[in-house]
């Protein structure tokens, strides 16, 4: 195995530093076209006569088509190329804003939700295998890990800015736009279209991809072959010990944070006056972004403390995020809890470029959108038992103690990215 050079942007010849920049911007649009409306979903759809089991069922209807299309769209993009399937994504985007903007019915609503899903499998390793491969094409042998670092810096900043945005523009225009019959949250969701026409465009002038001969039958032959796909991933990921320590550790690492980052919001607003508890709300949910994202810069440098060692990374931020996580059940006051919660976003995102760079080093070009989409795949059936788990032990204790429970799968993902530390040893 080639020996990987240490990362310095200004060294990176032109090209590499280029393609770095149009990957962050991209990353950033995308991003902050979603953040628009991540903020206000769950008020538009109250606002539109949903009551809280229908937008349960309306996000059951994403993770569930989410799931279903994942490796299949996963393999779709490492037949007929990154770029194409991304733009189908964006069509996927456009079509459920549409939708979502047309109607107060909750089956058509559905439909909305559906197609949120289907963009998102599209989406799902697509133009990160796409950069990955560029970018050692134009910096070969140069490690990857900060490069990935800044995607996911952009990737996070957009979401938080969206996120922000996304909540102002009800209060500004939200009078204007019930004056004309709509509701005060479509304002968002019109501003996200027109972001994600922005998306649109620019991936399909700035993205460059060697063109692949795409037509009818290459298509069908990219579903009649989803089976093999999705054998060929799962065997590589059962033959591939590394492989299989790394989604295991994922998956643990998935069912301990998810609870937290989907029932926080409920922990910490009772800590909060009601006349300004929703604005600070929608303050942390940012901060929690941005926080995602400061931890993504730092990634690259926590990494030289484990001298690179990508696996010791993982590790170590998973006891930090045991220890954190466990400090936050334990919040009374809304102070103590927003320092608290900002430190566990920021190991966050320290955690994800070390398992990316891992993943990426053990997969051929040919597999890698497939992988990218089997490691997302089990993320999420990883983060659905741990909402699962973590949901009834709430309901029958609390929700401090689901998320100090939850803190366990922390350490065993810790004990799993150890072993993997010492299979990469000897593997090395």
């Amino acid at each position: 195995m080639a020996i990987e050079t240490e990362f310095s942007f200004a060294a990176l010849p032109a090209p590499a530093r280029r393609h770095i920049r149009v990957f962050q911007t991209h990353q950033f649009l995308d991003r902050f076209a979603m953040g628009l409306t991540v903020a206000v979903v769950a008020l538009a759809l109250t606002d539109r006569g949903m009551d809280l089991v229908q937008v349960s069922l309306l996000f059951g209807v994403y993770s569930l088509t989410t799931m279903t299309m994942e490796l299949p769209f996963g393999g779709l993009a490492d037949s007929i190329g990154r770029k194409p399937v991304f733009l189908a994504a964006v069509i996927a985007s456009l079509l459920s804003l549409v939708l979502f903007l047309a109607t107060r019915d909750f089956h058509i609503l559905a439909l909305s939700f559906a197609f949120i899903g289907f963009g998102r499998a599209l989406r799902s390793g697509t133009l990160d295998a796409w950069f990955v491969e560029t970018f050692q094409t134009a910096a070969p042998h140069v490690d990857v890990q900060p490069a990935l670092a800044k995607a996911q810096s952009a990737n996070a900043i957009g979401l938080a800015v969206g996120a922000v945005l996304g909540g102002f523009l009800p209060d500004v225009f939200g009078g204007f736009a019930q004056s004309h019959g709509f509701s005060a949250y479509d304002v968002s969701y019109a501003a996200s279209f027109a972001v994600m026409l922005g998306v649109f465009l620019f991936t399909l002038l700035a993205i460059e991809e060697p063109a692949r001969p795409v037509n009818f039958a290459a298509l069908r032959q990219g579903f009649a072959d989803v089976p093999t796909v999705i054998k060929d991933a799962s065997l590589l990921a059962l033959k591939h010990p590394t492989l299989s320590l790394l989604l295991a550790a994922l998956a643990f690492f998935l069912m301990a944070t998810n609870p937290v980052e989907v029932i926080w919001p409920t922990f910490a607003k009772p800590m909060l006056q009601q006349g300004y508890a929703n604005t600070t709300i929608g303050v942390l949910t940012a901060t929690y972004f941005f926080s995602i994202a400061f931890g993504a810069a730092l990634s690259p440098y926590v990494s030289k403390i484990f001298k690179r060692q990508h696996a010791l990374t993982l590790a170590g931020t998973f006891i930090c995020l045991a220890a954190v996580q466990i400090a936050l059940a334990l919040q009374g006051e809304i102070f103590g809890f927003a320092i608290v919660f900002g430190l566990y976003s920021m190991c966050l995102g320290i955690s994800e470029t070390p398992a990316s760079s891992i993943l990426h080093r053990c997969v051929d070009d040919r597999q890698r959108s497939t992988m990218l989409s089997l490691k997302s795949l089990i993320q999420q059936l990883g983060a659905a038992l741990g909402l699962v788990a973590a949901g009834a032990i709430a309901e029958i204790y609390t929700t401090p103690v689901a998320w100090m429970a939850g803190a366990v799968f922390l350490l065993i993902a810790a004990l799993l990215a150890l072993v993997l530390a010492k299979r990469l040893t000897t593997e090395d």
